[in-house]
């Protein structure tokens, strides 16, 4: 029967010889891949792919060119020992490829595969060329993303659409906000922030998004554009004479008002809205619609009319369409979508790794009822900020998903799973897990899952490797299902400096829950095999990260150690452990400057590169550095908390930023020891001017990364 079926299915297939996307995608792997593999196309009820073997040649057959896609990079992470990441899309393959010597299928019932959250847009992807979307797209689809928010050039659309409600050309940049704060502007929580635009912004946003928009359609990806959520101009009362309503403050920034459903002109002005939007980037069947994200207020507000406008707005504009809405604290509210057709709406459980709102009784955002009728996406957050740093919740981000499945009412609507890190190109590992679970068909343990990873992205199975990553799988990647924090645990480093001070965002919410040691012994095993590994991407990428968490943790002890000397009253040990502390940021900032991902220079290289002239070169790259430091202005940075939210522990960063602060509270502690009374830093102050400096920072790599990790373990 079996073989039947088999010759059945290879009937209804349809053989090429690597065509269209997936010829492309193969030869920008690797030139020439395109004619080591063949390509079968087959309908399907449900998403699958299979890897199967003709002659020399390596078969992958699907249902689709993302499933296809998703079967490639499956061969190539278990079958040919190599792991296309972040830190390198392209390898050399083998002239003949390792064959598949036994048929092997992997399906699943899910039918979406999400990627991305608003922020990624912000803290990753702000200054992003087409070059680097291309490979993104590629990334997508080997990981099986089907679906994807597409939120480049939404400033093209509100300024086509506030020119013609009357706006002058000053007017729409006060509203919309510069590159690296466009999410946050999206998401409704402030205006203008980065701004003002150059015209010439506009217009490479609007042609990049077409080329984005244009290769996920050639993949199967659906783009989920923005959709209309009511958001207008603070002052569009006065201006347009709207009936609105005042969401209040987002961490000292005002918001955009609110467009009341009952107004009657809600419908001419998400009609105009959604024709833009389809004039620029074509009718979608998905939109990301988010109103009072994050604490918006919605006193006067009728939510069930709003939910009912809002869907209607985007009806009108497709009936087939889907509202995709993120579920994050109290969103979305449960009278806006109640009311609402099952089918119509789609919900990112936002944070289902460790906050999941689906209905898991346990979870800190329990909702009794999940999300009623509607469908939803177990969802992995993990990032905030882009933060640099090692982290993961292994094991509750397995457990739960088949939790989830398994439930009786939330299993029932269960459409997928999705990642929503507010920044990407860190912690590979987890991606990789998070999507491969619908590919998996049954619970799985993450030391077996580990065990494989290893292999796959080193293309050997090293025991000093498989060791060192059971310490991290077994500690730092695997935080218990009840610690709630907001991704990785902080590096002091990049905190404002303070005896006391332990994390460094002000709603990090980090508590203990691994042993430092472990990760140490973690970069000790790795850099005892090094030199066998040298040229290897994966390992010297992760040899660099491993060691840079390791001298984070070394400079979290450090610290205690400076505050006891200080306390003690001991100025000999306080001179020494405080300088002890300052050497290790300059060994971390060594270190980090091997690779240029992590060297600020590839974050302020790509800003300055998108400018025409110096004056928005020197734009783009102040909205880089003011988003990594004091995000906003003095206010929004200290009474609104969002200083170093977005810190990164990057070469240059670390040496002329977060060295200065330190070295500065140092010599201020160093002067009370003494008996003197000095002024506490203004942090701030010290802060503002790096954010309009001038200095060069390169993203070329500087020293050989095993050479000198080799140097600087033997330091921990």
């Amino acid at each position: 029967m079996k073989t039947i079926s088999f010759l059945l299915l290879c009937c209804l297939s349809v053989v090429v010889q690597a065509s269209g996307p997936i010829q492309g995608l193969l030869e920008r792997i690797d030139k020439g891949a395109s004619h080591k593999f063949v390509i079968e196309q087959v309908k399907s009820p449900v998403d699958f792919f299979e890897l199967d073997q003709k002659g020399d040649k390596v078969v992958v057959r699907g249902n689709s060119y993302v499933s296809i896609a998703t079967g490639v990079n499956w061969y190539l992470k278990y079958h040919a020992g190599i792991h296309l990441s972040w830190n390198g899309m392209t390898a050399k393959l083998p002239a003949v490829l390792p064959p598949v010597k036994q048929r092997e299928r992997h399906e699943t019932s899910y039918p979406y595969r999400y990627d991305l959250n608003y922020c990624t847009f912000s803290y990753s992807m702000a200054f992003w060329d087409w070059a680097r979307w291309e490979r993104e797209i590629d990334w997508m689809a080997l990981h099986g993303i089907n679906l994807s928010l597409a939120l480049t050039g939404a400033e093209a659309v509100w300024k086509n659409v506030l020119t013609k409600l009357g706006y002058t050309r000053d007017e729409v940049n006060d509203f919309v906000a510069g590159p690296g704060f466009t999410a946050w502007w999206l998401m409704n929580n402030l205006e203008g922030w980065g701004g003002p635009n150059p015209d010439s912004w506009y217009d490479k946003q609007e042609l990049l998004q077409k080329k984005i928009v244009r290769r996920m359609r050639e993949y199967g990806i659906h783009p989920v554009l923005p959709g209309y959520c009511g958001m207008v101009p603070h002052n569009a009362k006065e201006k347009l004479g709207l009936n609105v309503s005042d969401p209040g403050l987002w961490c000292s920034y005002r918001r955009p008002a609110f467009l009341q459903p009952e107004d009657e002109r809600f419908e001419e002005i998400s009609s105009l809205y959604y024709k833009e939007l389809t004039r620029l980037y074509g009718k979608s069947d998905f939109y990301a619609i988010d109103p009072f994200h994050e604490g918006g207020s919605t006193q006067g507000v009728n939510l069930d009319a709003a939910g009912k406008a809002v869907m209607q707005a985007m009806k009108r504009a497709n009936p087939k369409a889907v509202w995709v809405i993120q579920a994050w604290q109290a969103n979305p509210r449960v009278p806006m979508i109640e009311n609402l057709t099952a089918g119509d709406l789609l919900v990112l459980d936002l944070h289902s790794e460790c906050r999941p709102q689906w209905g898991d009784p346990s979870s800190e955002w329990y909702r009794k009822d999940g999300y009623g009728q509607h469908g939803w996406l177990y969802c992995m957050l993990l990032n905030f900020g882009g933060n640099v740093g090692l982290h993961g919740k292994m094991d509750a981000l397995i457990n739960g998903f088949y939790d989830a499945k398994a439930d009786a009412r939330a299993g029932q609507t269960l459409r997928g799973v999705g990642m929503t890190p507010e920044g990407i190109e860190n912690n590979p590992m987890m991606y990789e897990l998070a999507m491969e679970l619908p590919w998996r068909a049954e619970r799985f343990t993450h030391g077996d899952w580990l065990k494989d990873y290893v292999r796959a992205r080193y293309g050997a199975d090293d025991e000093a490797l498989q060791q060192a990553w059971q310490l991290l799988g077994n500690g730092i990647y695997n935080s218990p299902k009840d610690k709630i924090q907001q991704g990785t645990h902080e590096s002091v480093f990049c905190a404002r400096p303070g005896l006391d001070v332990y994390q460094v965002s002000s709603w990090s919410e980090m508590k203990d829950y691994y042993d430092p040691q472990e990760v140490m012994e973690a970069a000790r095993l790795m850099a005892s095999v090094a030199d066998n590994y040298r040229g290897n991407n994966n390992f010297e990428y992760d040899l660099v990260d491993v060691l840079r968490q390791a001298l984070a943790e070394k400079g979290r002890l450090m610290q205690k150690a400076v505050a006891a000397a200080y306390r003690a009253g001991d100025k000999e040990l306080f001179s020494m452990a405080s300088q002890r502390f300052l050497r290790l940021i300059l060994l971390q900032d060594e270190l980090l400057a091997t690779r240029r991902e992590f060297r600020l220079g590839t974050w302020t290289e790509a800003a300055r590169s998108l400018g025409n002239t110096l004056e928005e070169k020197s734009l783009y790259e102040w909205n880089a550095r003011v988003q990594i430091t004091t995000w906003g202005n003095r206010t929004a940075a200290d009474r609104g908390g969002l200083r170093d939210y977005a810190h990164k522990e990057w070469n240059g960063l670390l040496k002329d930023f977060y060295y200065m602060r330190w070295q500065t509270y140092f010599d201020y502690l160093s002067r009370t020891l003494e008996g003197k009374h000095p002024q506490a830093p203004d942090f701030y102050a010290l802060e503002e001017p790096w954010t309009k400096g001038t200095q060069v920072y390169t993203s070329q790599p500087e020293g050989d990364c095993v050479e000198v990790a080799k140097r600087i373990v033997k330091e921990l």
